[in-house]
């Protein structure tokens, strides 16, 4: 009932335009049947204003570091966060700052909020956060990504509830990061870095968090830091899959995830089976770039600024319920890497990095 709600709602907002290209195919009953299933718009931001639209998106203020122990402040200042021709600009700056430490909407640090952190780098990021959030989808970006070692631009989901527990019991769904772009890489094509990956993060508290993860590889020619690529996810009941400009990349399914918390119950679709939001950001530094073979942290790299021509959630008209009749008929023969040796429940799956 709740996401019927939903896609009411924005279609109301989107337009008649919008209302009547969902009508076509529909049956008598005002309703399309299972097997006129497809995906329709629900929310679209290609902003067109001058400014972040807050009926939309909310600019976060946090110092904390993402847990993952980057260097920026987030703020909400134009000069990190700011609409401009079309085009939301995420900036990440050299200049020291004081902040929050945690975000407002975290709730699980209402206890240990503390004083405000200090950095020596700013940054952006937009979250849905109490504006919008989804069970099951397609959702999709058009961005341009920053190049240097240390930049780490993200297109993300979190849940709005902890439902199953803190992070990571209740999951993550990465549809895009990439780190250290255009710097060298012995196994690229060329040398020279430009890959992206996709991951879901689940399992129990940490240390025994769980992970698990692709990138595009050489099978996808991209170059992400001059053109701009479509990065999108498609989620449905027990089944993700990782595209980029419509190519598939990942794809897991119910059976390669799970979570530690009791609250599951046996639920093989947990914690993938609640409402998530958005998240859209561009990171300094922090493990995930520092740590990687070749990584580090070039101070040259910044400042460097994050592109986003348009962001759309589409759901399964037809099928709100598990979204499954939506899905893209692809078949993937990758084998998703984790944190020790990119198997999955014990066995590895066989076949090319990319189908």
């Amino acid at each position: 009932m709740l996401r019927f709600a939903i896609v009411v709602t924005f279609l109301m907002r989107l337009g008649p335009a919008m209302a009547a290209d969902a009508d076509a195919g529909e049956t008598a009953a005002g309703a399309p049947s299972a097997d006129q299933a497809r995906w329709a718009v629900v929310w679209f931001d290609g902003f067109d204003g001058d400014a972040l639209d807050p009926a939309r998106w909310k600019a976060e203020a946090s110092c904390w570091g993402g847990g993952n122990n980057e260097r920026q402040c987030y703020t909400a200042r134009p000069e990190n966060v700011r609409v401009d021709g079309g085009v939301l600009r995420l900036t990440a700056r050299p200049e020291t700052f004081s902040g929050p430490r945690y975000p407002a909407h975290y709730d699980q640090f209402d206890g240990e909020r503390g004083e405000d952190q200090h950095r020596n780098y700013t940054s952006g990021k937009v979250v849905t956060h109490g504006l919008g959030a989804w069970t099951y989808g397609r959702v999709s970006a058009r961005m341009k990504l920053p190049a240097g070692k240390g930049a780490w631009p993200a297109f993300w989901m979190l849940p709005v509830e902890d439902a199953y527990g803190d992070w990571p019991l209740s999951g993550e769904i990465d549809v895009m990061e990439a780190v250290n772009l255009e710097t060298p890489c012995a196994d690229c094509a060329g040398g020279v870095d430009r890959r992206v990956s996709g991951a879901l993060h689940f399992g129990s508290a940490p240390p025994d968090n769980e992970y698990l993860f692709a990138r595009t590889g050489n099978a996808i020619a991209l170059d992400p830091t001059r053109e701009w690529h479509v990065y999108t996810v498609e989620w449905a009941e027990g089944v993700i899959q990782w595209f980029v400009d419509g190519r598939m990349f990942m794809r897991l399914e119910a059976g390669d995830w799970h979570t530690g918390a009791v609250a599951a119950d046996k639920n093989p679709l947990a914690p993938f089976d609640r409402a998530f939001y958005l998240n859209i950001n561009l990171a300094v530094g922090g493990d995930m770039p520092e740590r990687a073979v070749g990584g580090g942290f070039d101070p040259s790299a910044f400042p460097a600024e994050l592109l986003v021509d348009w962001v759309r959630v589409e759901q399964c008209a037809g099928d709100l319920e598990t979204g499954l009749a939506c899905l893209s008929p692809r078949t993937w023969r990758g084998a998703p890497m984790g944190p020790e040796d990119g198997t999955v429940n014990g066995k590895r799956r066989d076949g090319a990095e990319l189908n």
